[in-house]
């Protein structure tokens, strides 16, 4: 472990649970932990940016209780920590040359009125619209109006940025796609399933199993004389799907229980079961279509693959374009 981490990992012992970080009985402040092992509290140097221990703790804090949460034990944390840490330094220098990109161009500005609009929209969603507690919160922070306005700009210029060059990829060949859905057949299986309607009748007071069964039978009847099931149900049904006539879309076998899979996956499109009997209800399955256990054809999947391809490509586009900004840059992580 670098004496970089150490430090770091020291700095946070005050916001840990006893049982993942033992305080020690007499511990220095972070603040004069850091003093001491940091070049003036430097963490980073991109371009002509600093990037100080403060603006690395800033950005790690709100992180840390899912990573205590995660965590089994003090080892763990530490590791995590550490990963987390490398992370955060990485993505705040590429935050760095991302923004200097941005502003190459001189005609290229973010206007005032969407930092504004930004601004005070974080005002209303975390402090009810109270300037007061915002300006607080930003004292806290070791913030200051100017320091959050350039925050709120270049999250906007980083966001900006990369959704150009994820948006540039949105083409993919046929031939691709196909080569992909060959390669990856595995992820295309499928179990039985069954675009089911249903329709309950709800077992009345005191009625009997042959009455609610006589009941269930002059449906079925009914339905085999001529009538939509989809109108029965929405007739007669006594569940939340009545208004959708008993619609319950696609549903794989395992998600039925076996009194309802069992008969149901016997039946061909377009078949309804005979009444299936239950303490509270009645029930009538009926099958819409059907989709049968193995691999889903091409054309089922073709649009599930393209979207798969190009947010592929959008990220490899966009970890080609950000080396290419660390390769042309000066940065030196201490």
């Amino acid at each position: 472990m670098t004496l970089r981490r150490l430090c770091f990992l020291g700095s946070f012992a005050a916001l840990l649970p006893f049982a993942v970080v033992a305080q020690p009985p007499a511990p220095a402040s972070p603040a004069d932990n850091l003093a001491l092992r940091f070049a003036n509290g430097v963490v980073a140097v991109a371009e002509d940016k600093v990037i100080t221990v403060d603006d690395l703790r800033r950005e790690i804090a709100p992180r840390i209780p899912a990573l205590q949460r995660s965590a089994r034990n003090e080892k763990e944390f530490n590791e995590k920590l550490e990963a987390l840490q490398d992370d955060i330094v990485q993505e705040m220098i590429d935050r760095i040359l991302i923004v200097k990109e941005f502003k190459k161009d001189d005609k290229r500005k973010v206007p005032d009125s969407y930092i504004n609009n930004a601004i005070a929209e974080e005002q209303i969603r975390r402090f009810d619209g109270d300037r007061s507690k915002f300006l607080a919160y930003l004292r806290s922070s070791g913030l200051t109006y100017r320091d959050y306005r350039k925050k709120v700009e270049d999250d906007m210029i980083y966001d900006y940025m990369r959704s150009q060059q994820r948006k540039n990829q949105n083409i993919v060949s046929p031939a691709r796609v196909e080569s992909f859905y060959n390669e990856n057949k595995d992820r295309f299986l499928q179990d039985d399933q069954v675009y089911m309607r249903l329709l309950s009748l709800t077992r009345q007071p005191g009625e009997s199993d042959p009455d609610l069964l006589e009941r269930a039978n002059k449906v079925v009847a009914r339905f085999k004389a001529g009538e939509k099931f989809e109108n029965l149900a929405r007739e007669l049904s006594q569940d939340s799907k009545r208004a959708k006539g008993g619609d319950w879309g696609w549903q794989p076998r395992a998600d039925l229980k076996p009194e309802f899979s069992a008969p149901l996956f016997k039946l061909e499109k377009g078949q309804a079961t005979d009444p299936i009997l239950a303490p509270e209800a009645v029930y009538i399955l009926y099958v819409e279509d059907r989709k049968f256990a193995g691999t889903q054809p091409l054309a089922d999947v073709r649009e599930q693959i393209e979207k798969i391809l190009v947010n592929q490509m959008a990220r490899e586009s966009e970890s080609r374009w950000i080396e290419r900004l660390r390769r042309n840059a000066y940065v030196k992580i201490y």
